[in-house]
């Protein structure tokens, strides 16, 4: 397995923007159910009650994104993995901007070392 190229200052600062243009977090998996988006997987703004609410029991305007809408479906994948796409799609809300700050730390940090060992060489 080869690794991937490192991301450059440019594509970190695209993944930046993406994450400051999307809704603000934190973003939560909310299992909803009803007659017609039955058992209804979803990224929301607000944290599930457990209670596999009906609409309109609940606000559509919560709802970021969806993983799975059985009936009929809308909204599905090949291999099942409904609840763990919402909870990749819901972390990443808040994973995202804490690695591009993370990437930046480091590489900060990266340069001062390497900043102040070149200056030991020349001294």
């Amino acid at each position: 397995m080869t690794s991937p190229e490192p991301l450059s200052d440019e594509e970190l600062g695209e993944l930046d923007e993406l994450a400051q243009a999307a809704t603000p977090g934190p973003w939560f998996v909310r299992g909803l159910d009803d007659e017609h988006a039955m058992n209804f997987v979803a990224v929301s703004t607000t944290p599930d009650t457990g209670l596999g609410e009906r609409w309109p029991n609940f606000d559509h305007r919560e709802i970021v994104a969806a993983t799975l809408v059985q009936q009929p479906r809308y909204v599905d994948t090949g291999d099942e993995r409904w609840d763990e796409n919402a909870q990749f799609i819901a972390t990443a809300r808040e994973a995202v901007p804490r690695l591009v700050a993370e990437i930046r730390r480091l590489r900060r940090q990266l340069e001062a070392g390497s900043d102040q060992s070149g200056s030991r060489e020349t001294s």
